[in-house]
């Protein structure tokens, strides 16, 4: 549930003609390949009995998110989606995902089977 942004830190009116609302907002930044521990799975559940490759753990901006899903699909030949920091590709690609992101720096472990 996200917060006005008038209404910030429970301020509902100030009489002092110089008062600006301050935006503490901080802005995600996205960890080196080296830094983030990334946790491969299979999961099966709520997807009609097919399975599905999970990513979980990136830490950083949407952006670079939906860039190394987009790599991943692209090595895997397979589709998939990225949303809330977890990476979703259609099939069983642990091992070569795991070999791809170890590859490229990532800290990688399989969880599961």
């Amino acid at each position: 549930m996200s917060k006005n942004k008038l209404n910030k830190g429970g301020l509902v009116y100030s009489t002092d003609p110089d008062f600006k609302i301050q935006d503490d907002d901080n802005e995600i930044v996205t960890l080196p390949s080296s830094q983030q521990k990334l946790i491969v799975s299979l999961d099966k559940k709520g997807r009609a009995g097919k399975s599905v490759t999970l990513v979980a753990g990136f830490v950083g901006k949407e952006e670079d998110l939906e860039a190394l899903c987009k790599q991943l699909k692209n090595k895997c030949g397979a589709g998939g989606s990225a949303k809330d920091g977890e990476i979703l590709i259609q099939g069983d690609f642990r091992e070569k995902i795991v070999t791809l992101l170890t590859n490229d720096g990532y800290k990688v472990k399989k969880s599961g089977g």
